[in-house]
């Protein structure tokens, strides 16, 4: 019997599947789970932290405010057994206090009104001990240049509300008694066109978006903070 046809990958779909590798090694390296972990992927999209966890957690639970991209999540991940994907918000988990070993969101707080809430519930849905990932683009800490980068990315993609420096994220950790393990900051090289067309950047948008471009080739710095909860 022939296969039926699958469905296209759209840009962000194969952008996630071509970088899953590097992904999923970086995140093992960075946070060394031990393998029994009951982990939490907050503003999941696509799925791509969750699917990077799963080989090295015993079970991992995204959940995502779109119910088509939990679809599009479900679908990718169709033979990871031990991961769930959930309508839900970020800013309001539905988890008792202390139901996870591990809570973590990747690039999510820069797309959420109040990202302070989106800390808080991270810390409040991990146990005691536990462990906490935050992973998002890091603002410059020069404001006027932050603003800078604001407009442009707002121009890019309307879901982006802002980006934190990390002085910022650091002081939401610390309201939230979230002791700080290990970080790191990483430089993404990322050319302007792409980067417009994995936004769905079109029309007059798009050019407006290329007008407040830096450059043609943006370097983003991106903040990785792994936490324990005390």
């Amino acid at each position: 019997m022939a296969e039926e046809p699958r469905e296209p990958l759209d840009l962000v779909e194969e952008s996630q599947l071509r970088r899953a590798a590097d992904l999923e090694e970086r995140v093992r390296a960075f946070v060394q789970p031990r393998g029994d972990e009951r982990a939490l992927d907050a503003g999941s999209g696509l799925g791509a932290l969750a699917l990077a966890l799963a080989p090295h957690v015993r079970e991992v639970v995204g959940v995502e405010l779109q119910a088509e991209r939990v679809e599009r999540a479900r679908r990718l991940a169709c033979d990871a057994a031990n991961v769930e994907f959930v309508v839900g918000d970020a800013q309001h988990l539905e988890f008792a206090r202390g139901e996870f070993d591990l809570a973590c969101t990747l690039r999510t707080l820069h797309h959420v009104p109040r990202p302070e809430l989106v800390v808080a519930e991270l810390a409040r849905v991990t146990r005691p001990g536990g462990t906490v990932l935050v992973v998002d683009q890091l603002a410059p800490d020069d404001p006027l240049a932050a603003v800078e980068l604001d407009r442009f990315e707002r121009a890019r993609d309307g879901s982006h509300t802002r980006l934190l420096p990390d002085v910022d994220l650091r002081g939401l950790f610390d309201a939230n008694r979230l002791v700080l393990v290990r970080a790191e900051r990483h430089g993404e090289r990322r050319e302007l066109e792409r980067y417009l067309d994995l936004a769905g950047c079109h029309g007059d948008e798009r050019k407006k978006a290329m007008t407040l471009a830096p450059n043609a080739n943006l370097i983003a710095t991106v903040g990785w903070y792994l936490l324990r909860r005390s």
